[in-house]
């Protein structure tokens, strides 16, 4: 039976809720009882409330025995006429949740000697097979699977099925679809089908990396995997591929670091890459005709073809991006992964919605697919077999390629419990692994106390979240191009600057805080989103030279360096990265993307700068003050005229003074007595005396910051 031969419509919507709709051109839709039956057994349905929704009417009935998932069901009219019973909103009850979970670590393909096993949830299934296809051939082989509790599909081939493509075929309500294994490790080109792989052949070795004590510690390097080497001077080899991000000893036209060896030079400890799952928006046979960020999710389990030398070959994707995560591991440097489990590209295609519709995703309240995301779909991830796969997606992640840290897209769609679930994940398998998100509160059918958000931080106090209002507050607005914050002189920002650079905890007013801790707040001014901070700048100071949006640059980005929290750089931030004033370059071209390692040069005294004020967080622990009480402790604002912003720091044995001058002149102060060595000026900045400062008068220069330390006799 399919769609086109039903007369009428019956869905189970609770465990024993049946929903019929009867078209009012059927019978007038007119029924004075209905009954259920199969396996040639009958039983009336209890028709408990009734009522006209446009051109239907709509008769909600109980189900009297116990609804068995292992059956198919007819439903009969007074009038003699039948339809099939269709799973319903049932899948999105709790009742079914706790029926089905399954909790074994086995689902996807599994290996024992001598056979190859294959596991899927999907019970709302009333059959399901698997189909195997030889990598060198068009000949299809499709194997029966049984059903086994919880939901759970199962069967063993007993034979070595390496490199076999598969996928499964399902019957839900009547209609048979096919889908690639949510679980898949490995897929052909673009997707399309899970191919079996031995994993054991790719394995490499946990890396012993120092371990990182507090997450205040990192500063995270933003990039993306083509757009680190793409550029024709970057000097990779492999440009654009998982190979070349992970290209040693590589240099420019003049003969200095790029790409990894530039990164690890500047002083960061944690390189984020965009999305390196499998995605869509970029033909993997036709790479360099497209361009795609990688928010688009097809497998959450499978590396990207488009980034490896072989897309046709399974292996080459996954031993490149684990030769790409071992060089970056081998500088001393810590991967971080872009995950995106907010949502899916297309949710009618994707593997979730084929192997059990309707469960993956939210619906609003008259049953259509949320859209909290702006992108068609919002993942359910309150659901418990969602959680799981997300859960057991990061164990994945974390075991098999050793990766460091999480950065969670859009992470305000997911809810509460599941984060804390991934921090307990990470924790028990790896020491230090980071986890930062995007709080954002989305308008996503979830309880506003269950939602991820920067508003619900203290339910995850080893969470870390972008932090909108330091962005907005240091820059200006990221929505509009000419608001002017607090680094670019706009001084109705000065309070709120000083509440955002001393870590967002309420160090003038306890209590007040967007967060609990300081390791709670990534502080940042640009990222892969929105416009560069140098194209904000030609836009909001138009008529100003470039000397001063560099000052004006250069003093956002070293507030984002020298504030409480954990810092955040956008690759190429460093050297005024540009992107031809494109504030959405999602799937724009390489000439808008790339990193431009000619800048690199040209700019090259900024550049040291930025690695200087890295060189000075590392060295000074006051600039990574791990606890909001630390902070009370060891932070005193000076009493200078406003706008002007200053602080003594503690630093065990050091005291700092942080100095900020956000305004176009020179301004004098006073210092506490004794001699200081200054180590950050509008000029320079790293870790040695730039001069000595003797007396109580200091002049600060316009839009600069400043930094310094008291010497000791």
């Amino acid at each position: 039976m399919i769609a086109t031969d039903r007369n009428f419509f019956a869905y189970l919507d609770e465990m024993k809720i049946i929903t019929i709709l009867l078209p009012l051109s059927y019978h007038h839709g007119l029924s004075s009882s209905f009954s259920i039956t199969s396996d040639f057994q009958e039983h009336p349905l209890k028709i408990i409330e009734t009522r006209q929704i446009d051109n239907k009417m709509k008769y909600i009935c109980e189900l009297s025995k116990e609804y068995s998932f292992e059956k198919q069901y007819v439903i009969i009219d007074e009038h003699g006429g039948k339809t099939d019973l269709q799973i319903g909103a049932v899948i999105r009850t709790k009742a079914f949740d706790e029926k089905f979970y399954y909790d074994g670590n086995d689902l996807g393909v599994t290996f024992q000697e001598g056979l190859t096993r294959f596991k899927l949830w999907a019970p709302t299934a009333t059959q399901v097979k698997l189909k195997l296809r030889p990598s060198n051939s068009s000949f299809s082989e499709i194997v029966k699977m049984k059903r086994e509790d919880h939901g759970i599909w199962s069967v063993a081939v007993n034979r070595d099925l390496e490199l076999y493509q598969y996928s499964f075929l399902i019957l839900v309500n009547q209609e048979w679809c096919e889908a690639v294994d949510p679980y898949a490790k490995a897929v052909t080109v673009n997707g399309e089908l899970g191919v079996i792989v031995r994993l054991e052949k790719t394995q490499r070795p946990r890396p012993n990396l120092p371990s990182i004590e507090n997450s205040v510690d990192a500063i995270i390097y933003e990039t993306h995997i083509r757009d680190l080497t793409i550029h024709p001077n970057s000097g990779v080899k492999n440009k654009g591929l998982y190979l070349g991000a992970g290209e040693q000893n590589t240099k420019g036209i003049d003969g200095e670091p790029t790409g990894l060896a530039y990164i690890k030079d500047l002083g960061v400890t944690h390189i984020e890459f965009l999305p390196f799952h499998d995605f869509a928006g970029v033909d993997e046979l036709q790479r360099n005709n497209e361009y795609n960020w990688g928010y688009n999710p097809l497998h959450f389990n499978a590396p990207e073809g488009s980034y490896s030398t072989n897309p046709t070959n399974p292996y080459s994707r996954i031993t490149e991006l684990k030769q790409l995560i071992d060089q970056v591991h081998s500088l001393g440097l810590r991967v971080i992964m872009d995950v995106v489990y907010n949502h899916v590209y297309v949710r009618e295609t994707s593997s979730f919605e084929k192997v059990v519709p309707g469960y993956y995703f939210r619906h609003n309240e008259i049953g259509l697919p949320s859209n909290g995301t702006g992108v068609g779909n919002d993942i359910a991830s309150e659901r418990k077999m969602v959680r799981k796969f997300i859960v057991d997606s990061i164990r994945y992640w974390l075991e098999e390629y050793h990766i460091d840290g999480f950065r969670f897209d859009l992470m305000g769609i997911l809810d509460v419990e599941t984060m804390n679930k991934v921090r307990n994940i990470c924790d028990s398998l790896s020491n230090g692994t980071i986890i930062i998100g995007e709080g954002w509160s989305l308008n996503t059918p979830l309880p506003v106390d269950q939602k991820a958000t920067i508003g619900n931080q203290a339910k995850m106090p080893k969470i870390a979240q972008f932090n909108d209002k330091f962005r907005d507050f240091i820059k200006g607005s990221t929505f509009n191009l000419f608001d002017k914050g607090f680094a670019l002189g706009n001084e109705h920002y000065f309070e709120a600057a000083n509440e955002v650079i001393t870590g967002s905890i309420g160090f003038t007013k306890q209590g007040s805080g967007t967060f609990n801790e300081p390791s709670q707040s990534v502080n940042y001014v640009e990222c892969h989103d929105n416009h560069t901070m140098w194209d904000k700048l030609l836009a909001c100071l138009s008529e100003a030279d470039d000397s001063l949006r560099m000052k004006y640059h250069r003093l956002a980005t070293g507030i984002v360096l020298l504030s409480q929290g954990i810092p955040f750089l956008h690759s190429g931030q460093e050297f005024f990265r540009t992107k031809k004033s494109d504030g959405n370059s999602y799937r724009s071209s390489d000439e808008i993307n790339q990193l431009d390692w000619e800048r690199k040069i040209i700019f090259k005294d900024n550049v040291n700068y930025i690695k200087g004020l890295i060189q000075v967080r590392k060295e000074f622990s006051c600039f990574r003050i791990r606890t909001s009480a630390e902070i009370r402790a060891n932070i005193r604002q000076l009493p200078l005229a406003s706008p002007l912003l200053g602080y003594w720091l503690k630093s065990n044995k050091n005291e700092i003074i942080l100095l900020i001058n956000t305004t176009s002149k020179k301004q004098v102060i006073t210092v506490p007595d004794g001699n200081w060595a200054v180590l950050v000026d509008h000029e320079n900045a790293g870790i040695s005396a730039k001069r000595i400062l003797q007396g109580k008068e200091m002049s600060i220069e316009p839009v600069s910051i400043n930094v310094l330390v008291r010497l000791f006799s």
